[in-house]
């Protein structure tokens, strides 16, 4: 098991934007994805919660995501192709800010270009919640975190503060 550090909040590497991964082969890509999917199971573990996570968020400046909801898996230099002009609100969480909840308004579907673990082109449409994760994580390739996309200052609480919004 190859459990990484999550980066915080603050620190510099979380807005930094990610290089392509050229080489899906390569050691540094094949270590960055066993390293992103023991994470997310051991801050699942831990947590309770997290569906996705990002390599910069351990460090590492590729762009790779791992997603765990429905299968996914590693997404290798993911991009949106495509997206819905219609938008939804959430309240977004993020595992370099844990104790914290975001309100964002992403879009409702998006299409994803992709690599997988073996370097096959994909493309992917997702809607939803799978929406919003993919937007989530792919924003952290580019340097963007969720309070970047807060709808106002008004809308980043603590965690335990959502029970009284109720």
């Amino acid at each position: 098991m190859a459990v990484k550090k999550i980066l915080l909040l603050g620190n510099p590497v979380l807005r930094t934007r990610c290089k392509r991964v050229e080489n899906v082969a390569s050691s540094a890509a094949r270590s960055t994805i066993r390293n992103l999917r023991d994470t997310l199971n051991d801050f699942r573990s831990r947590r309770g919660f997290g569906r996705g996570i990002a390599a910069p968020q351990i460090g590492v400046q590729l762009r790779i995501i791992f997603i765990n909801p429905n299968g996914l898996g590693p997404l290798l230099n993911p991009v949106i192709t495509k997206r819905s002009g219609k938008k939804f609100s959430v309240w977004d969480d993020c595992f370099s800010f844990p104790e914290m909840l975001v309100k964002v308004r992403r879009h409702e579907w998006v299409e994803v270009s992709y690599r997988d673990e073996s370097g096959t082109r994909k493309k992917m449409r997702a809607k939803g919640a799978l929406s919003e994760l993919l937007q989530h994580e792919i924003d952290h390739l580019n340097g963007i975190l969720a309070v970047d996309r807060a709808v106002s200052s008004r809308h980043i609480i603590l965690r335990s503060q959502k029970r009284l919004l109720a």
